[in-house]
């Protein structure tokens, strides 16, 4: 999927990349049957040459990848550059 990098303030700021209508509804489809609550999708990734582990977020009627510190500074990803991310759904 490719999307352009934001960030969300809580407590924290957090950096994402959300995922299109079509790859959101795709995942819907299979969502029930490996999310651990909350609507959460365990899912493994990589951006560039970095490879990660982490959790979609369900929000605003389609899933949200975030994306760590560890990963953006070791692809030097900044919030605005557009970015392809490759996922895997964990448990399928």
């Amino acid at each position: 999927m490719t999307g352009e990098v934001f960030t969300w303030r809580g407590p924290a700021p957090f950096h994402f990349v959300a995922l299109g209508v079509d790859e959101a509804a795709e995942l819907v489809e299979v969502a029930a049957a490996v999310t651990y609550g909350w609507g959460m999708v365990p899912v493994t990734g990589r951006l560039g040459e970095t490879g990660f582990t982490t959790s979609l977020w369900p929000k605003e009627g389609t899933f949200y990848v975030p994306l760590r510190d560890a990963v953006r500074r070791a692809e030097g990803v900044v919030v605005g550059d557009v970015v392809t991310v490759y996922l895997r759904v964990v448990g399928l």
